[in-house]
Parts: C-alpha cells; structure tokens; sequence
C-alpha cells in the first residue's frame, strides 16, 4: 500500500520505515523544504515546526492511520524518529 492513501491503514501493513517516510513528507511539506532537509533526530522545533503545524500534524497522522493521538504528540515525542517509534507502538496494540 502507497503511503500517499488518504485513509486509515491496518498496523501490519505499516512498516516503521514507511511511517518515518510519510512524517518526513508531511513536515517539509509544512515548512516548504526538501525532505532531505529533515533529519530523524533533529527536534522538530529546531527545524521550524511551530504548534500550529504540530497540531496539524496530529490530525493528519489520525486520518492517515487510524489512530487518535494526544495534541502533545510533537512535544512528547520530539523528533522525527521518536513519533515514528511511537506510532509503530500504538499500530501495534490496534
């Protein structure tokens, strides 16, 4: 399955790696950048994502996934490879 579909997605079908690509997508989608701008272990506030986009980010993430993600999600989980951990976790227990 493309990590481009627009709807939720079964956990054994999601791939850690295809996460981590999707979130890289999203983020220099909303910063205007290259992907390869965005590095896994660079705090996302550093790169520039500010709370709105943080926000967005979390409902993208739940239409993308299925799944409903804490508000705070950027912020407890900083970075690129940190929500993507995260993410496989909460797949895993769907």
């Amino acid at each position: 399955m493309s990590i481009a579909s627009t709807g939720p997605t079964a956990p054994d079908t999601v791939p850690a790696a295809d996460i981590r690509g999707w979130l890289v997508e999203r983020i220099a989608f909303y910063l205007e950048c290259s992907t390869e701008e965005i590095a896994e272990d660079a705090p996302l506030v550093d790169i520039g994502l500010d709370s709105v986009y943080s926000l967005t980010l979390c409902g993208d993430v739940e239409d993308r996934f299925g799944l409903t993600v804490e508000p705070t999600m950027a912020w407890d989980h900083p970075t690129v490879g940190a929500i993507t951990a995260h993410l496989t976790e909460e797949l895993a227990r769907r």
